[in-house]
């Protein structure tokens, strides 16, 4: 280990779209011979083992998740649970705060990233240790929503259908079902007594450092902002294009993908965590039948089923056969993306799945879920970067229909459409970009020289 080498611990959000980013950002910090002490419940620990490719510098310490009131017995992560019980999964975190506690006066990091554990600056001052707030959502989002000019006023729908004062990109709106839906979530109680935006104003006001997943050339004008607004320094990671993974696509996708022409296939997934309600299920899968096209679809069962099967329309999957699957099973979504017959990925604009996009030469249909930080991924990715095409959606209701699905994965597969084409131009530059060798080394360089200063 370098002299220099820090010690930090890792303590994301009990979710898997927060453990997995948080262990990608730790292999490149153990890359360079930094040491991560990885806090993470007991039985999830298993499925981010093998993605941990540095055992010896990256340790995890498996953590008892207190069984709350009207949770599962065992459930640990919100993909555990429905929607509606995470803010019970927040409040178990938050009575881990004794055994946290213990943990850092044991360890000793110089550094803990965190993200909703709005206590931890609070915890880790006394101790000497620097708290840094590392959040998934982009900064795009945060800077909408929470910038200090927003914390002061009680946010309506109306407010936030444009950008705060000072915002520093124009192209960034949201619908009017988007706005209310953001209203809505300053009433929103997540986890012992705490209200959602309450939780995450603390973090970022206490913490000695806010950071975020990106890189200057699209995220800088955004880290820019949040800085003066917080008064405090916001660092980029860089974009944290995950490791190839060591295992190969799973034989019955392989054969399957293998049987289509390239950039052919339309493959949908909309992450672990978002189950769709029957109606938008069918327009969805209606949808993907209608392009033509060959699709896989990996998604959750839907709302009021107990499988996919029993959830598709009448006759789907004979009229599919051969050409279309819907499943609901975990899925190798990097390999998948990799593989040379999908052409196209419509996806909810979760992070990590934008980043598994963006450097891959598959098209991108957004399909943004209300919440967290998709809708404004999607509208970056679609009119600022351009980059990919939002599926249009009813503007008081937020509902899709079958054929704008249809519509959107045409655009970008057809080779003659205008719109299609500016997208795919755009798409190939900010690829080529991203998978530039010295980018990524260059940015998180960068970001450890910036945790160094933190500690002087």
């Amino acid at each position: 280990m370098e002299a220099s080498s820090l010690h930090i611990a890792m303590f994301p959000w009990f979710a898997m779209g927060h453990l997995t980013p948080y262990l990608h950002l730790s292999n490149k910090l153990a890359k360079r011979g930094h040491k991560i002490s990885f806090f993470i419940p007991r039985r999830t620990q298993s499925k981010l083992e093998q993605f941990n490719l540095f055992p010896h510098l990256i340790t995890f310490y498996p953590i008892n998740v207190p069984h709350v009131e009207g949770l599962p017995h065992g459930a640990e992560t919100t993909s555990d649970v429905s929607f509606s019980l995470a803010p019970l999964i927040m409040t178990a975190m938050d009575r881990t705060e004794k055994d946290i506690e213990l943990l850092l006066n044991q360890l000793k990091p110089q550094i803990v990233f965190f993200d909703f554990t709005h206590w931890l600056p609070n915890l880790t001052r006394p101790m000497g240790i620097k708290s840094f707030q590392y959040s998934i959502v982009g900064p795009a989002t945060v800077s909408y929503v929470r910038s200090p000019p927003r914390m002061s006023q009680n946010m309506t729908e109306r407010d936030l259908m444009q950008p705060p004062f000072g915002y520093p990109v124009s192209s960034i709106k949201l619908h009017a079902h988007e706005a209310k839906f953001l209203a809505s979530i300053g009433n929103w109680e997540f986890g012992s007594g705490v209200l959602f935006y309450d939780r995450l104003n603390t973090g970022l006001i206490l913490s000695d450092a806010i950071g975020f997943k990106g890189c200057r050339e699209i995220e800088g004008p955004y880290v820019d902002y949040l800085a003066k607004q917080f008064g405090k320094s916001v660092l980029l990671s860089g974009p944290i294009i995950p490791e190839p993974p060591n295992t190969v696509l799973e034989e019955k996708w392989s054969a399957w993908l293998g049987r289509f022409e390239d950039g052919s296939v339309v493959f949908c997934a909309l992450g672990s965590e978002w189950k769709l309600p029957h109606d938008q299920f069918l327009e969805l899968v209606l949808g993907l039948e209608l392009t033509g096209l060959p699709f896989l679809a990996v998604v959750k069962v839907p709302i009021g089923f107990e499988t996919i099967e029993a959830a598709l329309p009448e006759g789907f999957k004979e009229r599919v056969e051969g050409r279309g699957i819907v499943d609901s099973g975990w899925i190798q979504q990097q390999l998948i993306l990799q593989h040379p017959s999908v052409g196209c990925f419509i996806t909810h604009c979760g992070a990590g799945s934008l980043t598994e996009a963006l450097v891959n030469k598959c098209q991108m249909v957004l399909l943004p879920q209300l919440g967290g930080d998709h809708v404004i991924n999607a509208r970056m990715m679609g009119r600022n970067l351009k980059v990919g095409v939002e599926v249009e959606k009813g503007e008081e209701d937020g509902l899709f229909t079958k054929e704008s699905v249809s519509i959107a994965v045409k655009i970008v597969m057809d080779e003659e459409n205008d719109v299609g084409k500016e997208v795919r131009a755009n798409h190939a530059k900010l690829r080529n970009f991203w998978v530039s060798r010295d980018l990524e080394s260059t940015c998180v360089d960068d970001f450890c020289r910036k945790l160094h200063d933190l500690l002087k």
